[in-house]
């Protein structure tokens, strides 16, 4: 079974999409389509940006999840996913894919995130951190006994969990982590601290703009950040994707359900490949590759 898999902010690069727009019709016109939607000129960010440009979240986001819809829209009939999945952001350019949002639905929906994220950032000095080496119940005990916000957030393969809070939280627990022996607690170059109670402005932000957006049954299960479990019924895919912005990203759990749901060949669709590194890690028997028009 093939599963389809979406990737999260980060894997931005200038010159993203290019390709995709200069060899097809349909890629070109959802472009165009997008710079009316957001009602600026997002393609030439993209295209000619330069890497500070492109990290600004309100470009990174809508960025991102334009390359991996419009690359699994150009797929045509070569896109046949049995299940999908995404990681953070990715989570709405998988249900794009997967029919349960129509394109320029999906795209308002996170551009409205990536302005939500970004309010949310500027109300409380935050920030996360990567921590290599430790087994996430210890990274889980070390962020509760640590004084302050400071929560595990994305767990994103065995050995490697992202935590995030506010910034002396994250600090102080990234000293009590290489105590406990972390390999590395390096803090990151983000805006905030993503996917903690601190984002809770922007859930409440955002959470009116998914109620008020239509979602359809879609063509695949999907498997969210929130449940890490197959999801098919819509408002339960609502309902996930509102708590996702406070919840932690499960990917390692959702990828091994997902194997454990069949799937042998997982696909990236998007820019970078972070994600197939991440899946090998969690299942070195895994079939990955990246997905291509």
């Amino acid at each position: 079974m093939k599963a389809y898999i979406f990737p999260g902010q980060g894997a931005q690069f200038t010159g993203m999409g290019k390709d995709l727009y200069e060899n097809s019709p349909k890629a070109k016109k959802l472009f165009q389509q997008a710079n009316e939607v957001l009602g600026f000129d997002i393609t030439k960010i993209m295209f000619e940006g330069t890497a500070d440009e492109l990290k600004e979240t309100k470009v990174t986001q809508p960025a991102i999840f334009l390359h991996s819809t419009i690359l699994a829209e150009v797929m045509g009939s070569n896109f046949q996913p049995d299940m999908v999945a995404g990681h953070s952001l990715g989570e709405i350019s998988a249900l794009v894919a997967n029919r349960t949002l129509a394109f320029s639905d999906g795209l308002q929906l996170v551009y409205k995130r990536a302005l939500a994220m970004q309010h949310a950032c500027e109300l409380t000095p935050s920030t996360m951190a990567a921590v290599l080496g430790l087994e996430d119940h210890l990274v889980e005990e070390i962020c509760a006994n640590t004084p302050g916000i400071v929560v595990a957030a994305n767990y994103n393969c065995p050995g490697q969990l992202v935590i995030s809070g506010d910034v002396d939280a994250v600090g102080k627990a990234c000293e009590s982590l290489k105590e406990a022996g972390a390999r590395r607690a390096l803090i990151l170059p983000v805006g905030g601290a993503f996917h903690s109670p601190l984002m809770e402005p922007a859930r409440e932000e955002l959470a009116a703009a998914i109620e008020a957006t239509q979602f359809t049954e879609p063509a695949c299960p999907i498997y969210q950040n929130v449940s890490t479990f197959a999801v098919t019924n819509p408002s339960d895919i609502k309902e996930n994707l509102i708590f996702q912005l406070t919840a932690p990203v499960k990917w390692t759990q959702s990828v091994q359900n997902m194997i454990k749901d069949g799937a042998t060949k997982f696909i990236e669709v998007g820019p970078g490949n972070v994600l197939q590194g991440l899946v090998k890690k969690i299942d070195a028997s895994a079939e990955t590759e990246k997905a291509e028009v």
